[in-house]
């Protein structure tokens, strides 16, 4: 019999699923509430996409693996985006001190808009699988709490319902996949939520003429400072722009009016970014998103997973976007799905329950570091920090202050952010001995510039005044 899988969502998470069933099956269909667009363009189902993302090289080769045809990465640069090392490429202020640029590469990431990441990816799987992507709104899931066997959908011409073998459900954060459960008795989920209040504002400006080298530069909210966190980066993206993007969490909230949007870039704590806009030309509005919470269901923990149905992307945990890890944790996710489907068969008993359990890996990685660090702005609302979240915090603490001056520590830091390694790289013996021995060099008194870039930004200035 012919075989066909469903996927609710056709967000980045949904569509790398796509890659990853199609080559088990004769059919995958994708189900959105939004017409797409028809190129790199914003959408309304994707609250976040105006703002700053950050595609880490783990995430990266994810998406690579799981999508056929030429490589995702090399068709992004090609339309525009920028490829940018961790250890070397970037301009970092953190809670412990601006960050050293070393000689070494290492990890890198990409930085574009998310209409064109999301285009591109669109594109190339459609073209090199077989999928076909439907506007439709999920209303429920068929089957019982042993096996889903569909969903009921919404359309322009009613509500109907679409068998099928395999369910992926990756609609984001607006999911209803608690309800969905619950009506197919389901229950007991346990579902965590750390919400700091965080706002985004965003606005795009074209690249002012001599700084197409001038670094992403990034100035971290603190969140030891008992007040809100403020932060801010300006970033490259295609089409010789900058993106401005300022976040703010509760009490710090950055403006969405032009003179308001300056002042707070001038008020964070290096001039540096002010310094870098004060002239460049604005391209766009405002854009503002509340859509920041961090919300974690833990699936996994169910003692009977119904077959059939697996849960993954933002329908599965959401992070504040100010750590640039969720769609990388969507790409290891959808990848999952697919070393399960190509060890396990497609009708391997227990396969969705393994896939579930398997995908909390890299969730649980990413939760850690958005948590462990909203969990102290002051007017954060979720749990309170346990024991546990101090000791973690004060490692955490200790590390990045290390990697300030120690290149062993910055390294590792770096390749956990990346996502091409786990946490426990940070509690190997090499990792903890350089987080005891802390900086190795004295801490830097400003951005570590290069004399072209110090000139750069000096001729920015003098343009601007």
């Amino acid at each position: 019999m012919p075989r066909r899988a469903v996927v609710v969502g056709a967000g980045l998470a949904g569509l790398l699923a796509a890659a990853a069933l199609s080559v088990h099956t004769d059919e995958v269909i994708v189900l959105d509430r939004d017409e797409l667009p028809d190129g790199p363009e914003h959408r309304r189902g994707l609250p976040q996409g105006r703002h700053a993302h950050l595609l880490m090289s783990g995430g990266l080769a994810a998406i690579d693996d799981l999508v056929p045809g030429p490589s995702v990465r090399d068709q992004l640069l090609a339309a525009g985006a920028h490829e940018i090392s961790l250890s070397s490429g970037m301009l970092a202020l953190t809670p412990e001190g601006w960050l050293r640029r070393w000689k070494h590469e290492g990890p890198r990431m990409l930085t574009c808009t998310r209409a064109l990441l999301d285009w591109v990816v669109r594109s190339a799987v459609l073209a090199n699988t077989k999928t076909e992507i439907r506007t439709a709104r999920g209303l429920d899931l068929l089957g019982d709490a042993r096996r889903v066997t569909g969903v009921r959908i919404s359309t322009d011409a009613g509500i109907t319902e679409l068998d099928a073998d395999f369910v992926v459900e990756a609609s984001g954060r607006g999911s209803r996949i608690v309800r969905w459960l619950g009506a197919l008795g389901v229950t007991g989920i346990d579902e965590k939520t750390v919400d700091s209040g965080l706002v985004n504002a965003t606005r795009i400006y074209r690249r002012p003429e001599g700084a197409q080298h001038f670094p992403l530069t990034i100035l971290q909210a603190n969140p030891y400072e008992s007040r809100p966190g403020r932060a801010g980066m300006v970033l490259p993206i295609e089409g010789d722009r900058w993106m401005v993007s300022l976040a703010g969490t509760r009490g710090g909230e950055p403006p969405a009016d032009p003179d308001g949007f300056l002042q707070y870039i001038r008020d964070l704590p290096d001039p540096i970014l002010g310094r870098l806009v004060s002239g460049a030309e604005p391209l766009t509005d405002i854009h503002t998103s509340h859509s920041s919470k961090n919300v974690r269901r833990y699936l996994e923990k169910l003692q009977d997973w119904p077959a059939g149905l697996v849960v993954l992307g933002d329908a599965l945990a959401t992070f504040n976007p100010a750590y640039g890890q969720g769609m990388s944790v969507a790409a290891l996710g959808a990848q999952i799905l697919a070393r399960e489907l190509d060890h396990e068969g497609f009708t391997a008993p227990g396969l969705a329950a393994k896939v579930q359990h398997g995908v909390a890996a890299p969730v649980e990685g990413a939760w850690a570091m958005a948590v462990g660090q909203d969990i102290w702005y002051p007017e954060t609302k979720g749990p309170e920090p346990t024991r546990a979240d101090r000791l973690i915090t004060g490692y955490s603490r200790r590390l990045l202050k290390s990697a300030a001056g120690s290149y062993r520590a910055a390294a590792a830091l770096a390749a956990v952010t990346s996502m091409e390694a786990d946490a426990s790289t940070l509690m190997r013996p090499s990792t903890l001995l350089a987080a005891l021995n802390g900086p190795l060099l004295p801490p830097l008194a400003g951005p570590p510039l290069t004399p072209s870039e110090r000139q750069t930004l000096a001729g920015l200035e003098r343009a601007a005044s």
